[in-house]
């Protein structure tokens, strides 16, 4: 048996709590889960794994279905059934005793109950409001374990009908002492805000006392509310961009817990939700730019090229320095990065320059005109998606002075190109060129 397969089985116990024994470190020889694990592992043939997996369906029904089944075998059950269903065997059948098992177990079970259901259930089930009861329960117990678990599956589905009942227990839970409660209440408020924006509109300046909570982690799960209402309505949230500034100067300079690091890098999430959300601020506004420039030089400085997760930053902060009100040595230092990911011998480095100056062309053709040599280099390229993210780009930055070269190079990669994908895309993108430049392509094309 493979690796993967005996590490899951020794992690399985401690993450689900099968066996509560202490010292209990593995699944048992007699573990149902185990053995149904295993035998799955040792089978041949899809033919083999249905009927094994049929005969395990009949055995989870016949115990669900006992009187004489306890809870803590039910927990045991309800395990193999998530399993089942996570191999693709529909187990509906188990759905209202994963409700069952959430409402009536001990702290265990009802994790694994919770756990069941946001598996099997989504937002629209109708058997999703026999919890509704049970979570609001939940909500208000004084147990941390019980209020977490609430929390969770609030934040993941709900019924949207249900949501005004339950949101005063969970603003509430914005003030609770523990900050593991208050950035699960944020993460639940900020689904409720995607799938009922008008519901929490009373409670915007809450949202506001989150992103200046003294823990980390409660701030950075704000940021993701105000991703979402900042794109919507950029000009309702220009008086935050200084905090926002403040707090990516933080996390650039480390300031922040080291569990945040990834890599010896500082809260990377944190800084790429940081950066799209000052590039939506500073677009076409000069005085809410200006005090973004110091910290986007100090991102670009920092984040060296050494690391995937660096090059994700390096891009969200490019894509920032060309979305916001310009500065020339910025740009500069902008496109310099860029050139430095189109002429890397990485793939995946030189399909992200590409696409930065793709994003780069969308705001100002112009400005991706002085690496239009490097890019017609792309097309060279042994990668066939590289030389299709090629071709987008110069069809973008095609003008009247490169029109020229730019067809001839289409027409050469069009006699070779063996993919009738690519070659449909690059006529029509042809057609279009000679009916805009006719008098230029005229001659390139006969």
């Amino acid at each position: 048996m493979s690796d993967v397969v005996e590490k899951t089985l020794t992690a399985l116990p401690s993450l689900l709590s099968l066996d509560s024994q202490p010292g209990s470190a593995k699944l048992s020889s007699n573990s149902k889960l185990g053995n149904l694990i295993r035998g799955i592992t040792e089978l041949t043939s899809k033919h083999e794994e249905e009927k094994l997996i049929q005969r395990e369906l009949l055995l989870i029904k016949e115990q669900v279905s006992s009187p004489n089944t306890t809870m803590r075998q039910m927990k045991e059950v309800m395990v193999r059934a998530i399993y089942c269903e996570m191999l693709g065997y529909g187990v509906s059948f188990s759905y209202i005793h994963a409700i069952k098992l959430a409402q009536q177990g001990n702290v265990l079970e009802k994790r694994v109950g919770y756990l069941a259901v946001s598996l099997f259930l989504n937002e629209g089930h109708e058997l999703l409001l026999l919890l509704v009861n049970t979570v609001l329960k939940d909500l208000q117990s004084t147990n941390l374990i019980e209020v977490c678990m609430a929390l969770t599956v609030v934040s993941q589905m709900f019924p949207k009908d249900m949501i005004p009942a339950i949101l005063p227990l969970v603003e509430e839970k914005l003030n609770h002492p523990k900050e593991i409660i208050r950035r699960k209440a944020v993460l639940a408020l900020y689904k409720f805000y995607l799938i009922a924006p008008n519901q929490v509109q009373h409670i915007h300046y809450k949202f506001r006392k989150a992103l200046c909570d003294k823990d980390p982690g409660v701030m950075s799960a704000s940021l993701h509310i105000y991703l979402q209402l900042i794109q919507e309505n950029p000009e309702g949230y220009k008086d935050l961009a200084p905090s926002f500034v403040t707090i990516l100067t933080q996390v650039v300079g480390g300031k922040l817990p080291m569990d945040f690091n990834y890599h010896s890098v500082p809260a990377p999430w944190l800084q790429i939700h940081l950066l799209r959300i000052l590039s939506l601020l500073g677009k076409n506004d000069q005085s809410t730019s200006e005090i973004m420039y110091d910290i986007l030089d100090e991102s670009l400085r920092r984040a060296e090229m050494n690391h995937n997760i660096t090059y994700a930053i390096l891009y969200e902060c490019v894509k920032c320095i060309y979305t916001i009100y310009p500065k020339s040595d910025l740009l500069e230092k902008a496109a310099k990065c860029i050139g430095n990911f189109v002429l890397s011998a990485k793939i995946n480095l030189k399909y992200l320059g590409l696409k930065a100056l793709t994003y780069v062309v969308q705001q100002d053709p112009k400005l991706a005109l002085q690496h239009q040599m490097t890019i017609i280099e792309c097309l060279d390229h042994p990668d066939l998606i590289i030389k299709r993210e090629t071709l987008e780009l110069l069809f973008r930055i095609t003008n009247d002075q490169n029109v020229t070269v730019i067809v001839e190079k289409m027409l050469d990669f069009l006699r070779i190109s063996k993919d009738d994908h690519t070659s449909m895309d690059l006529v029509g993108k042809v057609a279009e060129l000679a009916e805009k430049y006719p008098y230029k392509c005229f001659s390139v094309c006969i």
